[in-house]
């Protein structure tokens, strides 16, 4: 097991209940191992790499409407 930590900027954050919408969108993916979320868009997640990858990760949290912001996706 390979465990992977990253920060994200994400768009859509904008109050309290967004965070909690996040965390939904989250809830029961295999091999999320952490996430947690603040009202600046900085997500932290912790995943197992042999379970999951961070484009489904970002692509759950896509259907949820939260975006990478562009800045954050171009380094």
């Amino acid at each position: 097991m390979a465990t992977q930590t990253e920060t994200l900027q994400v768009t859509g954050i904008r109050c309290e209940r967004c965070v909690a919408r996040l965390a939904t969108a989250l809830t029961g993916h295999a091999g999320l191992e952490a996430a947690n979320a603040n009202l600046m868009g900085q997500v932290t997640l912790s995943w197992d790499d042999e379970q999951t990858s961070r484009e489904d990760l970002l692509a759950a949290l896509g259907k949820a409407g939260f975006r990478e912001s562009a800045a954050a996706a171009a380094r």
